[in-house]
Parts: C-alpha cells; sequence; structure tokens
C-alpha cells in the first residue's frame, strides 16, 4: 500500500506569519506582574534618547536648555520648493527654547535636537511643517515633540501619512491638542501621543483621559519656563504641556530601549496617575 501524498501546504495572506517564523518574533522583555512608575524610569535620566523640538528654533547656549545637539531651519525657496538647511539663527519667539528647556528639565541626560518651522510671530506654513516633520522622521529620533498644529485640513492626509510612518519606525510623535476648541492636526490621529493641560505643579503627574481625542493631561499652567534671552517666563497652554509628556516619554525610552510606540503608550497609561494600581 503506497503511502498518502503530503497535503498540499495552504498559501499564506500577505502579511501572515509562518509557522517556523513564530520564534523568530518573540519579545524578550522580562516585564513585571505589575508596570510601575519605578520599573518604567526609574534611575533613568534620558541618556540614550534622543528628542527632537520641532518648533521655532532653540537659543543656542541657553543655561536651562543646554547642549544641542543639532539644528536645522527648514524654508521655503521662490518655486516652492523645501530647504532643510543648518540653523544660523536659532530662535526667534522663544516657544521652541521654553519647550527644550521642559525636556531637559525632566530628562537631563537626553540629547535633543532642533528643526526650527516657525518664523518670528509664531508664523509658518505648512510646507515647511511637513518638511520638518519628514526630515525629523527620517533621522530616527525616539520622540518628536510637536507643541503646534495646524487647521488646514487639506495637510490632514500628508501629516497622518508622516504620523503613521513614524510610528512604524519607532518614533513617538507627542504633539499639543490646540488651545482652542477647534479641529486641528496632527494630535487628533490615534498614532500619536495627544496632551492637554493640568494645573498641578508637579512636573511628572500625568493623566491618561478614558474620553479621547486627547489622550493624556500633563503639567500645563504656570509654568516656569526657559525663554530667549537666557531668560526665563511664565508659561501656560497644551504646547508647555507636551514636553512634559516628551520628557517622561524619553526617560521610559532611556531605560527601555526596546519598548515600541505602541509598548510605550502603554506603559503611559498604566502609571498614569488615575489609573487605579499605578505608582
Amino acid at each position: 500500500m503506497s503511502a498518502p501524498e503530503p497535503a498540499e501546504r495552504e498559501p499564506l495572506p500577505a502579511w501572515s506569519l509562518p509557522t517556523d517564523a513564530v520564534e523568530r518574533i518573540a519579545i524578550p522583555v522580562e516585564w513585571p506582574e505589575r508596570v510601575t512608575r519605578a520599573w518604567a524610569w526609574g534611575g533613568s535620566d534620558g541618556s540614550g534618547a534622543r528628542v527632537c523640538i520641532l518648533d521655532s528654533g532653540i537659543e543656542a547656549g541657553h543655561p536651562l536648555v543646554g547642549d544641542v545637539e543639532e539644528a536645522v531651519a527648514v524654508s521655503v525657496g521662490e518655486r516652492g520648493e523645501t530647504v532643510v538647511e543648518p540653523d544660523g539663527e536659532g530662535d526667534l519667539c522663544g516657544h521652541g527654547t521654553a519647550c527644550a528647556g521642559i525636556v531637559r528639565s525632566l530628562a537631563p541626560g537626553c540629547s535633543i535636537s532642533s528643526v526650527r518651522v516657525l518664523g518670528a510671530g509664531y508664523t509658518g506654513g505648512g510646507p515647511a511643517l511637513l518638511a520638518g516633520l519628514r526630515w525629523a522622521i527620517e533621522r530616527g529620533f525616539d520622540v518628536i515633540n510637536m507643541s503646534l498644529s495646524t487647521t488646514k485640513r487639506q495637510l490632514a492626509p500628508e501629516l497622518h501619512d508622516l504620523a503613521d510612518a513614524a510610528y512604524f519606525r519607532r518614533t513617538m510623535l507627542v504633539a499639543s491638542a490646540h488651545n482652542m476648541p477647534v479641529e486641528s492636526f496632527p494630535w487628533r490621529f490615534a498614532s500619536v501621543v495627544s496632551v492637554g493641560s493640568h494645573e498641578q505643579s508637579e512636573p511628572l503627574a500625568f493623566f491618561y483621559n478614558p474620553t479621547p481625542p486627547v489622550e493624556f493631561f500633563a503639567r500645563g499652567v504656570g509654568v516656569d519656563a526657559p525663554w530667549v534671552g537666557g531668560g526665563r517666563l511664565r508659561v501656560s497652554g497644551n504646547s508647555f504641556a507636551t514636553p512634559h509628556m516628551a520628557g517622561i516619554c524619553a526617560l521610559v525610552i532611556g531605560k527601555h530601549r526596546e519598548l515600541t510606540p505602541f509598548q510605550l503608550k502603554s506603559v503611559l497609561y498604566l502609571v498614569a496617575d488615575n489609573v487605579v494600581g499605578a505608582q
């Protein structure tokens, strides 16, 4: 009696996982029974994490910011082409310096870079914003702080694609909600960490929002932040809550380099102040 013919292997759909590949995607991280802040960032100063401030630039040499690894400015040429070149002017309005200083205050060991897409008076256009974000994603930063948004719906599709590209390339985009109750982007995209403000004074206090689109609330009212001219300014707004979350992300990534944006978001949720069993 002849042996039966071996069954023909069924073809797998695209993006499927063959049986012999299961071992190759084993997750080598040993997670604790309960994720706490001590596990998430205990002992971390953010060293090893690379943060990009996509904003109005950073004032070089500001004592509350420290070293800036790289600084570029994005401009639009006469024929509409975008140009990314070394930034010789620095911060033109103070906003980016404030955000960088807040990140530095929470994660003093992280690397900070600047992409200037805003000019004096907080002016800026869609092409510069898109080009600056694209450049930052291609540079492979761990965290991109976007304390800005656009209400121009025609920019939303490309911004959405860029936010997804960042997410899949292990770059966490941390974006501020608009200070007014209007629709703006990219903070409304699920692939980013979206941030609104709370008025408590503790820098590491943050809350998960169970009713999105804003996902987290961080300190953003009455914040003493660095400003242009080597000084300081008391500031309020979602713009300044956002670098608090970016700094916390840098602390976590500095300790756990292996985390994907999905895992990082999960950690943030589990250690938020309003989640039962956190801390």
